[in-house]
């Protein structure tokens, strides 16, 4: 029992030592350990390679003092080696590794949330995950490896490669990760603004509208016009004084100084589908010294187009002219102190038709002439009832496109002219039937070139057996052509039948062509010309007129509202008839107002 006491008691001796270790060790792993994550106040997990980075960072601020002097030519050559290989996001939205951050992971982030704070440094963005950052990892491990081999093998006072990299690496982090504080405290940095991408270059804004380049004007001193409803009214008013050789155009005229007013307007339509259109004119005339003259004549008409179904196309026509009769017409009246007023009133209502490629038009127009009576200088009054008449005519269309600027065509046309008195004063029936065929071209060239023309033939039989039928060769043109910009070349031909009431006569066929030209020599000033050519042949002699004209004009505009105008005209007519010949030239000088 004796030999047995010492071990009992040493036995208890470790029974103490062990049973105070238990409780040592028990208050320890009762103690409360700070858990890092949540000190650290980070957000997401915790990646390997960020627990790596931020070991070699405080590893290189403990060795920056001591090793900087050593590490100057390695750490160049490592600064050299990141430079010619640059990071590169492998996908949009990522950005650069920030390995030399002055701040840890695992340290407080700062409060940015006091709008009172001095200085505020933004919250970096977290990086997202990539290949090419997996990549990074991974060599980054495999560096601190070779590091660690290369350390425990290095001689005291020998710095290797990798540590000399590394800090030189860290030294440019630290510099890149300390920005000047107010550029930290303009740039807010958040989580979100890593996934922002560049805005599509649609949705950019843009100028206003204000600056943006105004297109200019093709004619800056064209008439703006004043808006009436849905139409667009152009009015023009023309004043001036002309001076001419002879004031009446006739054989026995002589010179004269005239007042000439002039007024002109046009009319178009805004309107979506259709389309109207309306002209006119009016000019009154009165003697200042010379001849005397006092007359006035005007034209109004109108056009509306209309699109029907099925490709119809309808278009109405209707005019009103008042026109004094010209001293030298054929029906002239000699010893009047005034010729006798014509007045015409006219319309016209066609359909077109489009089948394929051919072209369908028929047309029916009316046109009612009739006469104010002539006043003699003997102070009595000639009526002129008894040329009174109405045209009926219906003419029918059919064309083939040739192309879109090609369409020929054919026409033929019939009629029948009506006197209001089945006998005139000399006791001969004057009303006749009309007939005629022509073909022709049209051209739609835009506006390089556009517009008609056809030739044909045209007789008039009148009903009175005494008298021949009034027939010759139809001539019809219009068309304007534009060699280059500014200039307007146009073409108007015309064949007239001029019935007559003279006794044993029955009429004449009147050929009337016009050669204009206009040309835009600045952006105010405008020069115009006109040759003419008028041929009228009489029926049933030998007998015939030739009239020849040329004009020419400028107009200055000072602003888009007012110009000067002038032109200066001659005119001759030479005929085989006695009585007839005479020349006119004359001047005239005005101005010119638009709206």
């Amino acid at each position: 029992m004796s030999g047995g006491e010492p071990d009992t008691k040493t036995g208890r001796k470790g029974i103490a030592v062990a049973a105070l270790l238990l409780t040592a060790s028990t208050f320890a792993v009762l103690r409360p350990a700070p858990v890092l994550a949540q000190e650290a106040d980070l957000r997401g997990e915790v990646s390997e390679s960020a627990i790596l980075a931020d070991q070699q960072r405080k590893a290189r601020q403990l060795r920056a003092q001591g090793s900087l002097d050593q590490a100057a030519p390695a750490a160049q050559a490592a600064a050299d080696q990141a430079q010619a290989n640059p990071y590169e996001p492998a996908s949009p939205g990522a950005v650069p590794d920030d390995e030399g951050a002055s701040g840890s992971i695992f340290d407080q982030p700062q409060a940015t949330d006091d709008p009172f704070a001095d200085n505020q440094t933004a919250a970096k963005p977290r990086r997202p995950s990539t290949a090419r950052q997996r990549a990074t990892d991974a060599n980054a491990k495999s560096d601190a490896k070779t590091a660690d081999k290369k350390k425990a093998r290095k001689k005291p006072g020998q710095t290797t490669e990798s540590t000399a990299r590394t800090a030189a690496t860290g030294d440019q982090a630290d510099a890149a990760a300390a920005p000047d504080e107010d550029t930290a405290n303009r740039r807010a940095v958040t989580i979100d603004s890593v996934d922002r991408q560049k805005l599509d270059p649609g949705a950019e804004r843009t100028g206003s509208i204000e600056g943006q380049k105004i297109k200019p004007e093709d004619d800056p001193f064209a008439a703006p016009g004043i808006k009436v409803g849905t139409l667009v009214f152009r009015p023009t008013l023309e004043q001036g004084f002309t001076a001419t050789s002879n004031a009446d155009a006739s054989s026995g005229g002589t010179s004269a100084v005239l007042s000439e007013t002039a007024l002109r307007f046009s009319a178009t339509s805004d309107w979506r589908e259709n389309s109207a259109l309306i002209n006119g004119y009016g000019i009154f005339r009165n003697t200042l010294s010379g001849q005397k003259i006092n007359d006035a004549q005007g034209r109004i008409e109108g056009q509306l187009n209309v699109d029907l179904d099925n490709e119809l196309r309808a278009i109405a026509k209707l005019g009103y002219e008042a026109v004094p009769e010209s001293a030298s017409s054929p029906d002239a009246i000699a010893g009047v102190t005034s010729q006798p007023l014509r007045q015409t009133v006219d319309g016209s209502l066609g359909v077109e038709k489009d089948v394929g490629k051919m072209r369908y038009t028929l047309t029916g127009a009316v046109t009612h002439d009739f006469y104010g009576d002539a006043e003699l200088s003997n102070g009595t009054v000639l009526s002129q009832k008894d040329r009174d008449s109405t045209l009926y005519s219906a003419t029918l269309r059919t064309g083939y496109q040739v192309s879109p600027a090609i369409t020929p065509f054919a026409e033929v046309e019939a009629g029948r002219r009506v006197y209001d008195l089945r006998l005139d004063s000399n006791g001969f029936e004057r009303s006749s039937t009309r007939l005629g065929a022509r073909a022709g071209l049209e051209l739609d060239m835009r506006d390089k070139l556009s517009g008609e023309f056809s030739v044909g033939w045209l007789r008039e039989a009148i009903d009175d057996d005494r008298l021949p039928a009034n027939a010759g060769p139809y001539v019809n043109a219009d068309l304007k052509w534009s060699p280059e910009r500014g200039t307007i070349v146009g073409l108007t031909g015309r064949t007239t039948i001029e019935a007559t009431t003279a006794a044993n006569e029955s009429g004449d066929v009147l050929y009337s062509g016009r050669l204009t030209g206009e040309r835009q020599v600045r952006a105010n000033l405008t020069a115009n010309s006109a040759l003419g050519l008028d041929w009228r042949d009489y029926t049933g002699s030998d007998g015939h007129d030739l009239i020849l004209s040329a004009e020419a004009g400028l107009t200055w505009w000072l602003n888009r509202y007012a110009g000067l105008t002038t032109r200066v005209r001659t005119e001759k007519l030479t005929s085989n008839l006695p009585g007839r010949d005479y020349v006119a030239n004359s001047v005239y000088l005005g101005l010119k107002v638009q709206r």
